[in-house]
């Protein structure tokens, strides 16, 4: 029987399904020299280079719209808090 290969591309996605050790999980998400981008330590895709500083834009961008979305900072400068709401129908 062939034996499937662990790790590879397919259709231009790298995908990588050997078992992951400590050393190729630090070394894979920090690599000097490399894009912002790079391949994942285990499973399909590419994941965040923490050593280029346009991955932590986007973690910085990416944080501060969850922060904003689950009801950060309001128009006066204060924390908003979910309060009821009235809603009145008229009928004619």
């Amino acid at each position: 029987m062939v034996e499937k290969p662990q790790s590879g591309e397919l259709f231009g996605v790298p995908y990588n399904f050997e078992r992951p050790s400590v050393g190729r999980l630090l070394s894979s998400y920090w690599q000097p020299g490399e894009g912002m981008l790079v391949q994942k330590p285990f499973g399909i895709g590419y994941t965040l280079n923490l050593a280029s500083w346009r991955s932590w834009v986007v973690l910085l961008v990416a944080g501060a719209m969850l922060y904003l979305e689950r009801g950060g900072v309001g128009d006066d400068g204060d924390v908003e808090e979910s309060e009821p709401v009235e809603v009145v129908v008229d009928d004619d």
